[in-house]
């Protein structure tokens, strides 16, 4: 039984444009399908077709149209007369027919004698996504990402030596000492290990520590060689007291579905071959 026939057009006219798109000796041609489209034959009849396009190529103008029918049931040989009917006096035009479930043998015979070309263009189906011999294709993924988040050092307590300072800076160490600047602004340098790095770097090399114990810590460094920059100050260091939390990794799940990106199938059964459209891409011979 026939449905309307609106819906279906237009979903086999978007498969059918996105063809048109992608191939590239005729995609730079801006090629548009229309719909319902009147065509005045030789005798001076009004005829209406479905869809239609048409481009010029080396000279040569090409017309092809696609008859559209949404049955339930497989498209009997009158349908394929009616069709071949309304070209009779319409020879410069490809005829194409499309439907949803199939054609009876009489209407496949009907249409190879006079060149239709026959499609089956539907939506997807589960078989669609097994390869003949019987492996799946992928079909989705389900990934897990584990975001891990730099520890943050809640106290940093540097303890530096106050003989070098006195012989080498002209801070006066009977006063307090306040150090003040961005994480990755503060820098250790340390000689013995050959070794440098800002206190940013030190929280994510925290992180990385303690990536299966998350949570609030406390450690001392102690150091034979080793100097802290910061504003340009230079200062030898003997040990580095901090305080720090390790934050909860943030667990991100995220599922791709393939199956949502495949718009349509159409079936070429003058070729024996199908072609899947997806939203992004075609793959011919699916």
């Amino acid at each position: 039984m026939a449905k309307d026939g609106r819906d279906y057009e237009e979903f086999v006219k978007k498969l059918q444009q996105a063809l048109l798109d992608s191939e590239d000796i005729i995609k730079q041609k801006n090629i548009k399908i229309e719909t319902n489209k009147k065509l005045i034959d030789n005798c001076g009849i009004e005829r209406e077709f479905d869809l239609y396009w048409e481009y010029e190529l080396g000279g040569v103008i090409y017309k092809t149209i696609i008859e559209c029918k949404d049955y339930s049931m497989p498209i009997s040989i009158d349908k394929i007369d009616a069709l071949i009917g309304k070209l009779r006096d319409l020879p410069d035009l490809k005829p194409v027919f499309a439907t949803k479930i199939g054609y009876q043998s009489g209407a496949k015979a009907k249409a190879l004698q006079n060149k239709v070309d026959l499609l089956i263009v539907r939506e997807q189906r589960d078989e669609d996504w097994i390869d003949e011999d019987g492996t799946p294709y992928l079909k989705g993924i389900d990934i897990k990402i584990i975001a891990q988040s730099t520890a943050r050092v809640t106290k940093f307590t540097p303890a530096v030596d106050g003989e070098w300072v006195k012989n080498n800076t002209d801070i006066d160490i009977s006063k307090p000492l306040h150090m003040v600047g961005r994480s990755d602004q503060i820098t250790i340098e340390d000689v013995s290990r050959k070794d440098s790095y800002s206190v940013l770097k030190l929280e994510e090399r925290l992180a990385a520590e303690h990536a299966d114990n998350p949570g609030a810590y406390s450690k001392t460094l102690d150091f034979e060689d080793a100097y802290i920059y910061y504003d340009e100050v230079k200062l030898k260091l003997r040990s580095l007291s901090i305080e720090y939390v390790v934050p909860q990794p943030i667990s991100l799940p995220l599922s791709i579905d393939f199956s949502k990106e495949l718009v349509g199938v159409i079936e070429y059964l003058h070729r024996g071959s199908r072609t899947a459209v997806f939203t992004n891409k075609i793959v011919r011979d699916w």
